[in-house]
């Protein structure tokens, strides 16, 4: 992980994302277009990823690209809980454990094994309701996990 992919992540800047990127609402069919659209850009970028993504504590859509490996799973599972815990996206939490020099176990006394501060989680945040899901990838650099979340987003909340 080099700095110039830290370049420009500030709280600001993740905290506008979170507040940009909410849904009108979060189904089942929107699960699946934000998940095909993330395998159908990892393919086309090859990329060695796996995506996940949860409505109300149900996993709804999981995929596994050539080249990610069981440990994308266990990363997956790890990021989505700190998300679930903190309603903010998985990179504003490594932001905040890089700054402060604390992991999340260390600052919050969970469990490291169970939670990680790595980014590539998005809260699925839909307005009135808070957070009732999750957008998850794993298997590049946590910024990099994170822009393609971001992307992918951004892409269908701004699609008619």
């Amino acid at each position: 992980m080099t700095d110039d992919l830290w370049a420009g992540i500030t709280r600001e800047a993740l905290a506008a994302e979170e507040a940009e990127l909410r849904f009108a609402s979060f189904t089942h069919d929107d699960a699946w277009a934000i998940g095909s659209a993330l395998v159908a850009l990892g393919r086309e970028r090859q990329l060695a990823i796996a995506i996940d993504i949860t409505r109300s504590g149900q996993q709804v859509f999981h995929a596994a690209l050539a080249g990610s490996t069981p440990d994308n799973d266990v990363w997956i599972q790890r990021k989505t809980r700190a998300v679930v815990r903190f309603w903010r996206s998985s990179l504003s939490l490594s932001l905040d454990a890089r700054t402060s020099g604390k992991s999340l176990a260390e600052s919050g006394e969970l469990d490291g094994q169970l939670f990680a501060a790595a980014g590539g989680c998005f809260p699925a945040h839909v307005e009135g309701c808070g957070v009732i899901g999750t957008i998850t990838v794993s298997g590049l650099p946590q910024v990099e996990d994170h822009r393609l979340v971001v992307e992918v987003v951004r892409n269908f909340l701004r699609q008619p």
